[in-house]
């Protein structure tokens, strides 16, 4: 991926190492591969996170940060930007203003200011309450090594995904689907669930489309990339993976193929509009 020379965007807050409140993770690394798949890639972080408020708070000091690791928070920082040229463009095309999200760096855990505590077993996540979405860097080696996706474009497929529940919300429809929650069943609230974020890899494709239109940062192979991140984090395959059996009532992201359909409709469309995952889910 072409990211080298793009601008950083400044709505970064970087808090890797600073400590905060301590959280208890039980169930060993069985309980802590259950949160990832619940929340990787902007599942609701709340239902979650209210249950991980009751350890005693902790400190950790800052320590030495490599090179690699400093190149990796610059990328980050890299896609964000590209995520706000892009959206501003689409938004000034439609006579409005994008509201652009806060990125929160953090190592270990971190307070969200809207959505409580979360460890770095989370995932990354978009906390719908302020409008902020929290990475912790470590988690890209585990997208390379845990879920066999490696590239840097599945990493910007992540963040940009993460992007799209931010527009969710600023359009309202994630503030629907989570009112519906109180009068569905389990089964209903899954599905919707999936819709939304079928609906978020979308306009991680959309995005990827403008910005390789805007900026060329797409090398061969990078398209491939993604498709693969997508492939890697479906439902049936993680609960293959996790359970060795597939429960699709339980499903709440959608299947390897449905991710990896919709986010290639958004790249090839690079249309906003044709991102109606809530019409059906079959595809």
């Amino acid at each position: 991926m072409r990211w080298i020379g793009n601008k950083e965007s400044d709505n970064v807050e970087d808090r890797r190492g600073g400590g905060g409140r301590g959280v208890a993770m039980g169930g060993g690394i069985g309980g802590i591969v259950l949160v990832l798949i619940y929340l990787f890639m902007g599942g609701d972080p709340t239902q979650v996170m209210n249950q991980l408020q009751n350890s005693a708070p902790t400190q950790t000091s800052p320590g030495p940060r490599s090179a690699e690791e400093e190149k990796l928070a610059s990328f980050t920082k890299v896609v964000l930007g590209l995520t706000e040229t892009v959206w501003d463009s689409i938004y000034q095309s439609q006579g409005s203003s994008y509201e652009k999200p806060t990125l929160v760096l953090f190592s270990d855990q971190v307070q969200s200011d809207g959505c409580g505590a979360a460890s770095s077993a989370s995932g990354p996540f978009y906390c719908p309450g302020d409008r902020k979405v929290y990475i912790d860097l470590s988690f890209f080696e585990e997208l390379s090594q845990k879920f066999n996706a490696p590239g840097e474009f599945a990493m910007a497929y992540v963040i940009a995904h993460e992007v799209g529940h931010h527009l969710q919300t600023l359009n309202g429809t994630s503030q629907k689907v989570n009112s519906a929650r109180k009068r569905l069943s389990e089964k209903e609230y899954n599905q919707l669930s999936v819709k939304l974020e079928l609906q978020a890899d979308f306009l991680a494709g959309v995005w990827a489309y403008h910005a390789n239109k805007l900026r060329n940062i797409l090398d061969p192979g990078d398209l491939e990339s993604a498709l693969n991140a997508a492939n890697a984090i479906g439902d049936d395959r993680l609960q293959k993976q996790s359970k060795g059996y597939v429960v699709p009532d339980a499903f709440t992201h959608g299947t390897s193929k449905q991710r990896m359909y919709w986010f290639k409709k958004g790249f090839d469309s690079g249309d906003p509009s044709q991102g109606n995952t809530f019409a059906g889910i079959d595809e």
